[in-house]
């Protein structure tokens, strides 16, 4: 039987189609990596997952969310319950760095243990690390912070105190003032008994640190569902917010503290985010 030469060409073009296709199918998602940094200020290795959209590597400087994770958490949970962020990463054009925090740092720098110093490593070392090893727009108008419970006041913590890094800060859920809780979630072993150091536990809840804003310094996202029992506090640092002219966004929908929750308002906090980005993008052209 023979084959026309016209028959084998559209032959080598339908198989040079299906693997551009094939290729293209795989190329198109987000890449995710972890990485370990090194942290002068506690010298030791840190791990980070870096989530970074396809064809990240030719396209122009990235906007960058630092996600943080919870109580008992690590560097790998945001990724692991909420594999849809890679999807996220491609839709807006971010990237995506999710750091470990220790089961309990509250992300501070302890003021009882000398080798918890996750604000330094967080807002500086690892901010730096992202920008030298991965294209992204270095300065405030390309970075945000968001997380999760402990998350979630170690972001807007983060974000209070390093207004010249983070342009937008969210949380989720967020443990947004400590002291009704001095005897939860190790938080007594990084500031020292509510008892014995009442100043600890007042200097580094983030209810209390809304004198450090800027006007316009910093765009904020507070969401928190009405079952959660850290719902109490995110309403009061809501009407602190509200009577001190503070603008910002603010979500209560039902909802408990878990991933059912945090999965759905990750969704939210990610395209506020890319607003900010996109509106700065505006600005800069």
């Amino acid at each position: 039987m023979r084959i026309s030469n016209f028959t084998l060409l559209i032959q080598k073009l339908i198989t040079l189609a299906f693997l551009l296709f094939t290729g293209t199918s795989f190329s198109i998602a987000a890449t995710v990596d972890t990485i370990v940094t090194y942290s002068p200020a506690m010298k030791k290795n840190i791990k980070a997952v870096v989530i970074r959209p396809s064809n990240s590597e030719v396209s122009a400087a990235l906007p960058v969310v630092y996600l943080l994770h919870g109580h008992g958490g690590n560097y790998a949970n945001w990724i692991s319950k909420a594999p849809e962020l890679k999807n996220y990463s491609d839709q807006y054009k971010i990237l995506i760095v999710c750091p470990d925090g220790e089961t309990a740092s509250w992300y501070f720098d302890s003021p009882e243990l000398p080798g918890s110093r996750y604000e330094t490593y967080i807002s500086v070392e690892l901010v730096n690390w992202i920008d030298k090893h991965y294209p992204t727009i270095k300065s405030k108008s390309g970075r945000a912070i968001t997380g999760l419970s402990m998350g979630g006041h170690g972001a807007l913590y983060l974000a209070f105190k390093h207004q010249d890094v983070f342009g937008a800060a969210g949380s989720m859920s967020g443990g947004l003032d400590l002291r009704p809780f001095p005897k939860n979630w190790s938080i007594a072993a990084h500031l020292g008994s509510y008892a014995e150091h009442p100043d600890n536990w007042v200097q580094n809840s983030v209810i209390n640190l809304t004198h450090l804003l800027t006007p316009g310094s910093l765009k904020l996202m507070i969401d928190c569902g009405t079952q959660d029992f850290f719902y109490n506090v995110n309403d009061a640092f809501h009407q602190k917010l509200l009577d001190t002219n503070i603008p910002h966004d603010f979500i209560s929908r039902p909802g408990t503290h878990d991933w059912n929750y945090w999965r759905n308002a990750v969704k939210y906090q990610l395209l506020f985010m890319s607003d900010y980005f996109s509106q700065n993008t505006l600005l800069r052209n």
